[in-house]
């Protein structure tokens, strides 16, 4: 049985690809409303036949987004951008798209929307990541009162940005950076139990118009989510105190690497942690149980062990 039609937007990344299959799972009819729609042909698999559609949806365009929603029941949208490179600004990413899609699904007459956002996100805070990602939840609010704001902390998955690139580092440098001393505490959440969320909340009408912050079961500092990375892959590197500022001047000359590995911004929001606030809406109040980091980062981090995935099991008689 159909729950109807839903167009998610920026459905082929990260949290994308698990989204789109738990809602194949609860029987949507899914368009995948991407800018390059053969990179989200993988997708179309994991439904049936006609289930999955990619469409080629440029979210400058504001008639391919109206055509995106055309007799649509639900939106969601996932675009994001994690630092700002040629024509990819925050400002149009964060704030001009997100508010074109909530403008459009209010004149289309949609049912609900899900605005993915971020822990942090404040129109008056410092990083301008973050800045944007609270002025795109305002301009989402104002045009469509009722969608609902998802914010997770840092979201970790087989694919994810966190965990492999730390794990990646490690193989080859002799010490890991720990910016600001690695004191800023973050509540990193699973990627199903995101994409599991944003279900609930397109399925509950309990949650219109309000915000969760999505977190998992334990907080963490950047500190110990190294030392639970290194065990987890069987190194040993040193970790270095890489005061605020060192990394600031830091970030000017990676900014000009074509994909930086720190920017000036990405520093600034570590001067903030990143765990739920004190009487936020939680996964729990969406009926999810928060999955530990414990037992699934042991699953993809494997590759990146000294001697290989299978090195335990090489070890034993």
């Amino acid at each position: 049985m159909s729950n109807g039609i839903v167009t998610v937007f920026g459905g082929s990344g990260f949290i994308g690809r698990y989204l789109v299959q738990r809602l194949a799972q609860e029987g949507w009819s899914i368009r995948v409303a991407v800018r390059h729609p053969a990179r989200a042909a993988f997708l179309k698999p994991l439904g049936e036949i006609g289930q999955i559609t990619p469409l080629c949806v440029p979210v400058q365009d504001h008639e391919a987004i109206a055509a995106a929603l055309h007799d649509a029941d639900a939106a969601v949208n996932l675009i994001g951008l994690l630092y700002e490179g040629g024509r990819q600004r925050f400002d149009a990413v964060h704030v001009a798209a997100p508010k074109a899609i909530a403008e459009a699904a209010a004149a289309k007459g949609l049912s609900a929307m899900v605005q993915v956002s971020a822990i942090g996100a404040d129109p008056q805070a410092a990083a301008a990541y973050a800045r944007t990602k609270g002025a795109g939840e305002a301009a989402v609010l104002q045009a469509f009162p009722k969608a609902t704001i998802l914010r997770p902390s840092v979201v970790f998955g087989p694919e994810d940005g966190f965990f492999n690139r730390f794990a990646e580092m490690a193989r080859f440098a002799p010490a890991l950076p720990l910016i600001g001393g690695g004191r800023t505490r973050f509540q990193p959440v699973y990627v199903d139990d995101v994409a599991r969320a944003v279900v609930q909340a397109l399925k509950d009408p309990a949650s219109r118009g309000k915000t969760y912050e999505l977190g998992g079961p334990r907080v963490y500092s950047f500190k110990q989510l190294m030392e639970l990375l290194l065990k987890t892959t069987g190194r040993r590197r040193a970790l270095v105190n890489l005061p605020f500022g060192v990394a600031k001047l830091q970030a000017t000359f990676m900014e000009l690497l074509p994909v930086p590995p720190l920017t000036r911004d990405q520093v600034t929001l570590l001067r903030s942690d990143n765990v739920v606030s004190e009487g936020a809406l939680t996964l729990a109040d969406l009926g999810i149980e928060p999955t530990t980091v414990e037992s699934i980062i042991p699953g993809y981090l494997g590759k990146y062990r000294v001697g290989g995935q299978f090195a335990d099991r090489m070890k034993q008689p």
